[in-house]
């Protein structure tokens, strides 16, 4: 399933009265877990466990788009080097 411009895979996994729903990004095989109640609607318990796998991802640094170079100090300015 695509979802925010990334594949995923959603697995649940009822436990009692709740359930467990686990949501893999198939790029790089992250994958989080969240559990809620049964009675809650799917895209609820889809949307918020999204919502933490898109958070893991940016913590680790895997859902952010590169940044473009600097165009003051890329190559080609003549001004390489360090800046402190």
């Amino acid at each position: 399933m695509d979802r925010g411009g990334r594949e995923v895979i959603f697995e649940y996994i009822p436990v009692g009265t709740s359930v467990k729903v686990t949501v893999v990004d198939v790029a790089t095989a992250v994958e989080v877990s969240i559990i809620g109640p049964s009675s809650a609607a799917q895209s609820e318990l889809e949307n918020l466990a999204l919502r933490k796998l898109r958070y893991v991802l940016e913590k680790n640094g895997e859902g952010k788009k590169p940044e473009p170079p600097d165009p003051d100090t890329g190559p080609g300015t003549g001004r390489g080097g360090i800046i402190v």
